[in-house]
């Protein structure tokens, strides 16, 4: 691949990059000037649809077609909600340019309520995320200060406020429902869809959920164009009409079992292969890696075969995966154990399951008991099969639960068990060492 030069980081190793005044002698909130000045709403929807850009929070849905849900002419208000929760595992795109480069965020979220006629924005952010969240709100009211948020902005008619909401750290808050909900100050409870969130969404009015790297991707539009966004990533697989094609940089997060962890921005569709090699120093300790989580969690396992899979929006259904998800690639080498991998998975989905349904609250927590009882040394062959089973019957795509967490929770397990079935075997015949040697130990007591 050519020499790319980052777009969305270009910024982040600067002194006080987290300052306005350091982002505005770099051109920030030019932008917003002239889209407030020279385009209207529809304009700017418009270029953010011939641009391609797909939502970055997980399920990559066409940005600017989700704007055009909105009710026509409704007299308001209506509402964006930043998702900023960012609870999937290994996943920390959204941190770094929160923390980092929070005005381009910002700029972001002003051109998104512009675009969708929001007067209000809430942005959602993790509990956790101590150091993105002050970053955001110092950015907020720097904003205020500049007449960038607040009334008649830049001498326009658009007026917006916006509003830090801390979320209390709960996976299910990353829904966009669970959200809505939870800011609202019930329980994270995903809806029942439809109504959809931009029908009758945070407070039952007209609501647009973005995730942060999908608005910074929005003032990079604004700034540069849709064909530059274009012409970078892989154009629709003309044998599949539902590929929307995946345009434009990405932010992708390397972890695990790695010389160099950390986030690169490339444009879409480089190979996990290439990714761990090439930015992430290849593997550890001279080792080769068993498997591959290309996406978060939910998104399931790659096995080293299957490495040269592209990292677009298409590329991780062709081996079986749930899709690209955050872009979080997550490796672990081969002298790891699967059965460990996946019972960190189990244990992670059982426990942020909200419980609203019965398949996924009790699924989640089977299959981790399941696995758990594997991991001790007391598995049998046939728990295999009813975990496949358990992971095939859980989730929005079967049609039992509201939201999809049942689906990123069964996805992982079916998965590994049909890539990796001949070690679980043959850890439930033989034992690992490890627990054998425990269980001598405690026999002994």
């Amino acid at each position: 691949m050519a020499k790319y030069e980052p777009v969305l980081l270009k910024r982040i190793s600067k002194d006080n990059s987290d300052h306005i005044d350091s982002y505005i002698a770099d051109g920030g909130y030019l932008g917003l000037k002239k889209a407030l000045k020279d385009m209207s709403p529809a304009q700017v929807i418009d270029l953010v649809k011939a641009s391609g850009l797909r939502g970055r929070g997980g399920a990559g849905f066409p940005t600017g077609l989700k704007w055009t849900f909105l009710p026509k002419d409704h007299p308001g208000p209506i509402y964006l909600c930043i998702n900023a929760d960012e609870s999937e595992p290994c996943t920390f795109n959204n941190r770094v340019l929160m923390e980092k480069d929070p005005h381009q965020v910002l700029e972001g979220i002003i051109l998104t309520s512009y675009a969708v006629g929001a007067s209000k924005t809430f942005i959602y952010v993790r509990y956790e995320y101590g150091d993105a969240y002050r970053a955001m709100e110092r950015a907020v009211k720097q904003a205020y200060d500049k007449g960038l948020l607040g009334k008649n902005i830049q001498g326009s008619s658009f007026c917006l406020e916006a509003v830090m909401h801390k979320g209390a750290a709960a996976y299910i808050c990353g829904e966009e429902t669970g959200l809505i909900e939870s800011l609202e100050g019930k329980r994270a409870w995903p809806r029942i869809k439809p109504p959809f969130p931009a029908i009758e969404g945070a407070f039952r009015k007209p609501t647009i959920v973005n995730n942060i790297e999908t608005v910074a991707c929005v003032k990079q539009i604004i700034d540069l164009g849709a064909d530059w966004f274009k012409s970078l990533g892989v154009p629709p697989d003309p044998a599949n009409p539902r590929d929307a094609g995946s345009y434009g940089p990405k932010l992708y997060c390397i972890s695990g079992h790695v010389n160099r962890p950390g986030l690169v921005e490339l444009p879409m569709g480089i190979s996990v292969r290439e990714l761990i090699s090439e930015h992430g120093g290849g593997v550890w300790k001279n080792r080769k890696a068993k498997g591959v989580i290309p996406g978060g969690n939910s998104m399931g396992f790659m096995t080293e075969a299957e490495l040269d899979t592209k990292l677009d929006f298409n590329g991780p259904g062709k081996v079986g995966c749930l899709g690209l998800g955050t872009g979080a690639v997550t490796v672990f080498d081969d002298h790891t154990s699967i059965v460990d991998v996946l019972y960190n998975i189990c244990r992670f989905f059982a426990h942020e399951s909200c419980g609203q349904c019965t398949p996924c609250r009790e699924g989640t927590a089977w299959m981790f008991k399941i696995i758990d009882r594997i991991r001790k040394g007391h598995g049998r062959i046939e728990d295999l099969n009813i975990l496949e089973e358990v992971g095939n019957q859980i989730g929005t795509m079967p049609g039992t639960t509201i939201c999809g967490l049942a689906d990123g929770a069964g996805w992982p397990v079916k998965n590994a068990i049909r890539k990796y079935r001949s070690e679980f075997e043959s850890y439930i015949k033989n034992g690992d060492k490890k627990v054998r040697t425990l269980n001598l130990q405690m026999s002994h007591h």
